[in-house]
């Protein structure tokens, strides 16, 4: 009969004697009394009972010193997040040492003095011990995997309050953290680190208030903190690569996270230029499995001091710490969407705080968290002035979406009259960036008669237009829909409501048929684009840098981004017009943006005054008197009806919490399902769960521990948490 030590978990099982009773019984006697109990736990209580200390396990000879390993298994359960001791072989005590992989036999059981059952799992040993707190039979170590300290203390430390942070596993952020083994890839010696470069001067720094004492402080060994808003420009690589450069002149590491690759390549360029190669290395998706594991143990091992990455960047183990840098914090990329969900700014937030480091937040825009470290004073704003802002920015102009177009060639391109001159005028100057927030050809089509929406018999999903002579079909299912009919009207005719990026580029073609056109989507990428007249249509996210920037540039259908059920719509729309307009010429050099939506919306408005810091405030100060994060924490609980009620009933959650829902979870996108939610075919509950400010972290112990006891007692499926979810529409 297998059994689990309390604080441990070490797996053992009852010492029987022959004739089957257990040895530990004692003989037959009257139950103590209500004082005499009491007596006899204080004695139990303070007692040191002495620990075992293996010595053989079946004949064969453990390690002389520290015979006891404390091992992390592989298993990402939040009911078994503790470690468990295992026997050292003698044969394995110089590789078995803290930090390696190791394989080891979990949830075996003894009996008879047989060991039966259990499998071999991977874990690391974090911890050698002289003895443990189990009296029982440890199990020995099965493999030792490789002798690469992979996981140091620091990592660890790191992963744990990580994990506490997000109410997850341990085993779950150590996932996220170590990568997976390359065995030719640790055979590979790294090259010995070179020697700290010269400090650089400012550069692009002397344009931002306090920017040059910044460095300073980075150079020095200082943890400065600063949110950097960027000033309109292709210049910020070269910016975060000079605050890299400082902190490496002061003998310490530099981290920067980027949302995607081309981002980190551009970063990458910059600081190869500035200091050389060989003190930095790139951390992203396109280096292929074996080369980012060589370029992680090249990190590990203290070869490299710098690291410029993207999200899983953010657990890079680089030594002596002196800069946890992040860009663009908003994107969607930085939330990882694997359980513990954590987010790229708040992990490498603890990290500066727990190492002693600097802390650099960089973007066009600002979040409202950015805001938020401002205004608590956690972080300093490094900012440009106006009369700097308005030398740098380019200049936008407005259009209502309502708008004629008066032109017949401004009609045949759907185009407001003024927006197609400006496009006309900028193609004599160089290219012009054409910003479509839907990819696809006319993704949503509604009744010509009547506006009733076209959707799916078989699903109710929306219908789409692929292609100018392809059959219409469902968004969801995929199913095609030929000969529809209006339910509502019986009308056959449909016209278009929103029009994709490959539509809009065919209606460009025709209204400028002498100019080039290109796309960049998810499916194809453009990096760069030539300084010659053409078309780009992008995106967001997707607009390549035009070399000597943009001579202007075209943002259609506002109301798209801003009339999304979302309470991050308007923060989101803004960032997007940001990173779209920064890559157009300053206004001095005739750059030009024009925005089709609702002039007085405040996104707008802030894009007109390229105010992000004033909107960002505003945005906070709001979310404060409703009290929405960041100003209080939140969690969202996901799962079946059944799953979610019976988990709301046990959680002990702290004082002044709120409970909002639950509620049927909004179901959008291919198959039925959105990112985040129910599998096809299944509906999922979601209730979300407030707590004032402070309370956070009482927050995610509770959800822990209710979730730990569902899964030890088997009551039902286990829910999914969500510390901190970046969606709340």
């Amino acid at each position: 009969m297998s059994v689990r030590s309390g604080r441990t978990g070490t797996v053992s099982s009852e010492n029987r004697r022959p004739g089957g009773e257990p040895a530990h019984r004692p003989p037959a006697a009257e139950p103590p009394g209500g004082e005499q109990l009491a007596l006899i736990r204080e004695t139990v209580r303070t007692a040191k009972v002495p620990r075992a200390k293996p010595r053989t396990w079946r004949g064969a000879a453990l390690a002389e010193a520290d015979p006891v390993a404390r091992v992390l298994v592989d298993k990402g359960l939040v009911h078994l997040d503790r470690f468990f001791d295992y026997a050292v072989p003698a044969a394995m005590d110089a590789e078995a040492r803290p930090g390696v992989r190791v394989r080891v036999r979990f949830g075996a059981g003894e009996r008879n003095g047989r060991r039966e059952g259990g499998g071999l799992i991977n874990g690391f040993i974090v911890e050698r011990r002289p003895d443990s707190d189990y009296q029982g039979t440890l199990a020995p170590i099965a493999q030792v995997l490789s002798p690469e300290p992979v996981l140091s203390p620091e990592l660890l430390a790191l992963c744990r309050a990580v994990a506490d942070r997000y109410a997850g596993a341990l085993a779950d952020v150590v996932q996220l953290a170590v990568p997976r083994r390359m065995a030719r890839a640790e055979k590979k010696e790294s090259p010995p680190a070179p020697p700290a470069p010269p400090e650089p001067e400012p550069g692009g720094w002397e344009r931002y208030t306090g920017g040059p004492g910044y460095l300073r402080a980075l150079a020095s060994g200082g943890a400065p903190r600063g949110v950097w808003t960027a000033l309109p420009g292709a210049g910020w690589p070269g910016e975060l690569a000079r605050a890299m450069a400082a902190t490496l002149a002061g003998g310490r590491g530099a981290l920067a996270v980027l949302p995607d690759g081309r981002s980190a390549a551009r970063a990458d360029a910059a600081l190869t230029m500035l200091i050389g190669p060989g003190h930095h290395v790139l951390l992203t998706a396109d280096a292929g499995p074996e080369s980012r594991y060589r370029r992680w143990l090249a990190v590990s091992r203290g070869a490299v001091r710098a690291v410029i990455g993207t999200r899983a960047a953010m657990f890079a183990p680089v030594r002596r710490l002196g800069l946890a840098a992040i860009w663009d914090d908003g994107d969607s990329s930085h939330s990882d969407e694997h359980a513990p969900y954590p987010h790229a700014r708040e992990v490498l937030m603890l990290r500066a705080a727990h190492e002693g480091a600097g802390f650099l937040l960089g973007a066009h825009g600002r979040t409202v968290e950015a805001a938020q470290l401002v205004e608590t004073g956690w972080a300093h704003p490094l900012a440009a002035d106006r009369e700097t802002v308005r030398a740098t920015a380019p200049r936008v102009r407005t259009i209502g979406d309502g708008d004629e177009a008066r032109d017949p060639a401004a009609r045949a391109a759907r185009l407001p009259s003024l927006a197609w001159r400006t496009v006309r005028d900028a193609l004599q100057r160089g290219p012009v960036l054409i910003q479509v927030p839907r990819r696809g050809y006319v993704p949503r089509l509604a009744c010509e008669r009547c506006r009733t929406p076209a959707r799916c018999a078989h699903c109710s999903g929306p219908l789409e237009a692929v292609g100018p002579a392809e059959a219409l079909c469902c968004g969801w299912c995929g199913r095609e829909a030929p000969g529809w009919h209006c339910p509502e009207c019986g009308g056959a005719r449909l016209r278009g409501q929103v029009f994709g990026a490959r539509r809009t580029a065919e209606e460009l073609g025709r209204a400028f048929p002498a100019v080039p056109v290109r796309t960049s989507g998810r499916d194809h990428v453009l990096d760069t684009v030539p300084d010659a007249p053409a078309l780009v249509v992008s995106t967001p996210g997707a607009e390549p840098v035009a070399e000597g920037g943009y001579a202007a540039a075209l943002l259609l259908d506002g109301w798209a981004m801003l009339g999304r059920p979302d309470l991050r719509a308007g923060e989101e729309t803004l960032r997007r017009w940001l990173g779209a307009a920064a890559l157009v010429r300053p206004e001095p050099a005739g750059g030009t943006v024009v925005v089709v939506a609702e002039p007085s919306l405040r996104p707008v408005q802030a894009l007109v005054r390229w105010d992000p810091a004033g909107h960002a405030a505003r945005e906070l100060a709001e979310r404060a008197e409703l009290g929405f994060p960041p100003v209080s924490r939140m969690a969202a609980v996901a799962g079946p009806p059944e799953a979610v009620a019976g988990f709301l009933e046990t959680v002990r959650l702290p004082p002044g919490a709120e409970v909002l829902g639950p509620v049927p979870m909004r179901v959008s996108g291919p198959g039925g399902a959105r990112p985040g939610g129910p599998p096809p075919g299944e509906q999922w509950d979601r209730a979300l769960i407030r707590v004032r400010p402070g309370n956070g972290a009482a927050l995610a112990s509770a959800l822990k521990a209710a979730q730990a006891a569902r899964l030890t007692r088997r009551e039902g499926p286990p829910v999914r948490i969500r510390i901190d979810p970046p969606d709340l529409g």
